[in-house]
């Protein structure tokens, strides 16, 4: 098992922000002065975050630390999100820009609406960062994500082990793969792909129905596992891509009295999916720090801000372009029922919001003080 996750860093200063009904977050700075000579005031970073359906962490993590590490470096931003909805991805973009935002970062809905947020800050002189999804063919100037391939090699080694314990002989593995307009999606699948296709090839483990759920969307996602399983009623695992896809899958098998004899992965460890692998229903998750994601971007768009030109550690090949895109990709962390206390003991989520009625017992057992 892998060691414990760093504890959280020290605390930033506090959020000197608002949120509206429209899910907006503002904060704004005043130049300081130097020798008794103002310095030049830093530009303004926008910041357009996907939904608050597909997954939690964009409204519980990503707004909050991208808001703090922007506070901390004294410049304006504006952090909103687009619920899913292209129309106003793109008008939300167009109303930062004419409002003085001179850098922007993006979670694209899809590569063709990304794309043409993208070209349009461009043709304004405003640099763009992507923010964990790659757009595809966007060009962007910097891309912050975590290894999401290495996220998917994760799913499968957990899956495979889980299904080991169980000692399930060529148990039937079904997919409940994220968003096909989603390129992480296509790297997670790579990355499970890589460890379970070779035990599919061998016979070791069956390969059952698969879908792709649009969106991320959890409702279609139940309605496509309770599909699956009345096709296939032996189904022995699931390898469902994110905790709201696990989420859907559990559902559906505590209905047919199967949650907790069927391994279901995750990622993003919600307090939703490490309250399911508290229980026993779900078998693992996948740890991404988003502070660390969001610090990482933050340093780059705040340089941006000011005039300067970062420089990455990296770079990651843009699949439809075969551009280098200068990019920071972070370690991400699996975490089994012995290892969700090291979520806590980062920060991500709290003792309070996991350990709550039933499952206070549960995180007593698993070590959470």
């Amino acid at each position: 098992m892998r060691k414990g996750i760093l504890g959280a860093a020290a605390l930033i200063l506090g959020l000197a922000a608002c949120g509206g009904e429209s899910g907006t977050t503002t904060g704004t700075t005043g130049a300081t002065a130097t020798t008794g000579t103002a310095a030049a005031k830093p530009g303004k970073v926008g910041v357009i975050l996907p939904d608050s359906k597909s997954s939690a962490r964009w409204e519980t993590a990503d707004r909050k630390f991208l808001g703090e590490a922007f506070t901390a470096a004294g410049v304006a931003f504006d952090i909103q999100n687009a619920q899913n909805d292209k129309s106003a991805f793109q008008t939300i973009a167009d109303q930062m820009i004419t409002n003085g935002a001179t850098v922007l970062m993006i979670v694209n809905l899809d590569s063709g609406t990304g794309k043409t947020v993208i070209d349009k800050a461009k043709a304004q002189g405003v640099p763009t960062i992507d923010y964990d999804r790659l757009t595809l063919g966007g060009n962007a100037a910097y891309y912050v994500s975590f290894d999401n391939t290495k996220v998917g090699t994760l799913q499968g080694e957990g899956l495979s082990k889980c299904l080991a314990e169980k000692k399930a002989d060529k148990p039937i593995v079904a997919y409940l793969n994220g968003s096909p307009t989603d390129n992480n999606a296509t790297l997670f699948k790579e990355g499970y792909d890589g460890v379970l296709k070779p035990k599919f090839d061998a016979g070791e483990f069956v390969k059952g129905p698969e879908e792709s759920v649009p969106e991320w969307d959890n409702t279609k996602a139940g309605t496509l596992f309770e599909q699956m399983l009345t096709s296939q009623p032996k189904i022995a695992g699931v390898l469902a891509a994110n905790d709201g896809l696990g989420n859907a899958a559990i559902t559906v098998l505590k209905k047919n009295n199967l949650n907790g004899k069927v391994p279901v992965t995750g990622q993003d460890a919600t307090v939703q999916g490490l309250q399911n692998i508290l229980a026993g229903d779900q078998c693992m998750t996948v740890y991404k720090a988003v502070k660390k994601e969001a610090d990482a971007a933050a340093k780059l768009a705040v340089a941006l801000a000011k005039g300067e030109k970062p420089t990455a550690s990296g770079t990651v090949k843009d699949s439809q372009t075969g551009a280098d895109v200068p990019a920071e990709l972070l370690d991400p962390q699996p975490i089994t029922f012995d290892t969700v206390k090291d979520v806590v003991a980062d920060g991500y989520v709290t003792k309070d919001e996991l350990c709550t009625g039933d499952f206070a017992a549960k995180c007593t057992e698993a070590g959470i003080s």
